[in-house]
């Protein structure tokens, strides 16, 4: 298992930008895909973007062009760059963690909101 612990969040107006953080810890190396999934509220988890172990990345067509997903493997951390932020954008944020073995890890999320 690996511990996820998210920052950056916070209120920013439409058309500006926030950086989340996810710093991960433990069973690193075992870590197959990791990325940032959001959830507004009374709406389902949806994905927004992950990186791969060989560095693939996926992006959710709502967020293509404007958020870009990098990591740190020197310090275990991912990153997610958010610019042009919509109120559509306004959720809580979540890292997640998918083991080799499918197993998933989640953060505590950060809260993202986004005034028009």
């Amino acid at each position: 298992q690996v511990q996820l612990v998210e920052s950056g969040g916070g209120l920013v107006q439409a058309g500006g930008s926030l950086r989340l953080s996810c710093a991960a810890s433990g069973s690193t190396l075992r870590i197959n895909y990791i990325g940032w999934y959001r959830q507004a509220p009374g709406k389902q988890r949806e994905l927004v973007a992950t990186i791969s172990r060989g560095g693939s990345i996926n992006y959710a067509d709502s967020v293509k062009g404007r958020f870009t997903i990098s990591r740190d493997n020197a310090k275990n951390t991912v990153y997610l760059q958010m610019n042009s932020l919509k109120p559509e954008d306004t959720a809580v944020y979540y890292c997640n963690a998918r083991m080799v073995n499918d197993y998933e890890n989640w953060g505590q999320g950060t809260q993202v909101t986004v005034s028009s």
